[in-house]
């Protein structure tokens, strides 16, 4: 234990899961197991917080302590995930900028900018807006008015 009673950071995490069906299985399993967490508390913990996005990806740091314990923060599922939503695709297209393969309106835009910007390097919505439109092109995502 580390001098004050503190608990020292040993290392942050970053992953990828599907709210509220996370499993032990890779990816979580082998990340969280390396480092000595308790991997079934962990999805315990993680599905109770997720229950509302049901299936859908959402990003989560994960701060290990030398104790081997651990906090968690859930960030909202990235851009692609919830463009590929509200368009209603499967996958993006592999020629982006060549072939468009689904459009968003601009309304649909910003309310995906509006969920976002918490997790993006923007200060303003219009701002956030931009950054999910530069990911809608490079999906092959065309935005109409």
């Amino acid at each position: 234990m580390a001098k004050g009673g503190k608990k020292e950071l040993v290392t942050t995490l970053k992953l990828q899961a599907p709210g509220g069906q996370a499993t032990p299985a890779p990816p979580i399993g082998p990340a969280l197991g390396q480092h000595g967490l308790n991997i079934g508390q962990f999805v315990q913990q993680f599905n109770a917080a997720t229950t509302a996005l049901n299936g859908m990806v959402v990003g989560v740091v994960i701060n290990v302590y030398s104790d081997r314990t651990f906090t968690f923060e859930v960030k909202s599922p990235p851009a692609a995930v919830l463009l590929k939503d509200v368009a209603k695709l499967a996958k993006g297209s592999g020629t982006a900028g060549r072939e468009t393969i689904g459009t968003v309106t601009r309304a649909q835009l910003r309310e995906i900018a509006g969920k976002k910007i918490k997790d993006l390097n923007a200060y303003t919505v219009e701002a956030a807006e931009r950054i999910v439109a530069g990911t809608a092109r490079s999906m092959g995502i065309g935005i109409v008015d």
